[in-house]
């Protein structure tokens, strides 16, 4: 059976020099490793996306839809983000299960024929296996969809496995919601992956500056089109079987991020759906590479052995 990197360390601590020895290095036991889990088996998994997220940003804004997702689930503050903080790199990460030193994806520029980090494994195409690859080889009938608003964001991955896509411009975040619903109600029968993105909320810190009043104002127009998808799901009776995430790539300081502040380092990670705790603080460390890791664990598919993400225990019932 294999075993991933971070049970190896565990177990080489406790065997090698004791409790102690794995105390001082910070690798006490995830919350919830030791008990059994019944793992839900998913029907569709919807990830909710804004760009440059900070969680005081949205602790600040008026957002009663994601607000309903952290109350109806289990929610992560101080989710870290993987260096650079910039968006590019990050999203891979989240979709890839795995750090740029991994999978290669190390700025906003990467191109599969030009980089300069060759990942550690590769597809028949040059791209690192991501979650819409893996679900494909490992659960064909799953639908997968990928919907997004800054163009440069799929270039970390490789689009055959997507069934549908569609880029709009930059503020058209209810082009994708609307596409996204007419996508889920189609194959309303069918286990399905969503991810679906917004940009406004980056570009909006980019202008006005992180914390702005512009900024808030920007994550509360993006609630109003969670609520939009969510109300769609509850009218189509679809919304007790999904599972539902929001999470963010970075935050972002003064008019910019890439960093390693706090503020830049630090995002929201949400989950809601059968089988997760509700109203629960995921207090074990989380990092934008447990994402992917997740979604698979929720589809019940293993993830390759070249992926070092993980799956937060804790959040299960």
């Amino acid at each position: 059976m294999a075993i991933s990197r971070r049970s190896f360390v565990k177990q080489s601590l406790a065997i090698g020099a004791g409790a102690a020895a794995a105390s001082l290095l910070g690798c006490s036991p995830a919350s919830g490793a030791q008990r059994k889990v019944k793992f839900p088996k998913a029907k569709r998994v919807i990830i909710f996306t804004f760009d440059g997220i900070r969680p005081d940003g949205l602790a600040q804004a008026n957002t009663p839809n994601i607000d309903a997702l952290i109350a109806g689930g289990s929610a992560s503050f101080t989710t870290r983000d993987v260096m650079p903080s910039v968006t590019l790199p990050n999203y891979t990460s989240h979709l890839c299960g795995a750090g740029p030193e991994v999978h290669g994806v190390t700025n906003n520029d990467w191109k599969v024929d030009n980089y300069s980090l060759p990942a550690i494994e590769k597809d028949e195409d040059g791209y690192f296996p991501s979650v819409f690859k893996v679900l494909k080889d490992k659960s064909p009938e799953v639908k997968t969809a990928y919907y997004w608003n800054w163009g440069p964001l799929i270039s970390g991955m490789n689009p055959k496995y997507m069934d549908d896509k569609l880029e709009a411009e930059d503020e058209e975040y209810n082009v994708l919601c609307d596409r996204a619903m007419e996508y889920i109600s189609a194959n309303r029968d069918s286990r399905m992956f969503v991810f679906l993105y917004n940009l406004h909320t980056d570009h909006i810190g980019h202008t006005y500056a992180w914390m702005s009043p512009e900024y808030i104002k920007s994550i509360e127009e993006g609630d109003e089109q969670v609520g939009r998808v969510v109300d769609f799901l509850k009218k189509e009776g679809l919304f007790e079987e999904s599972h539902l995430m929001f999470i963010s790539d970075h935050g972002g300081i003064n008019y910019g991020h890439g960093g390693t502040t706090p503020e830049e380092m630090t995002v929201p990670w949400v989950i809601q759906g059968p089988g997760i705790k509700k109203g629960f603080t995921i207090e074990e460390p989380n990092n934008t590479v447990n994402t992917a890791s997740t979604v698979l664990r929720l589809f019940g598919v293993d993830q390759p052995l070249c992926w070092t993400g993980e799956v937060p225990m804790s959040i299960f019932e």
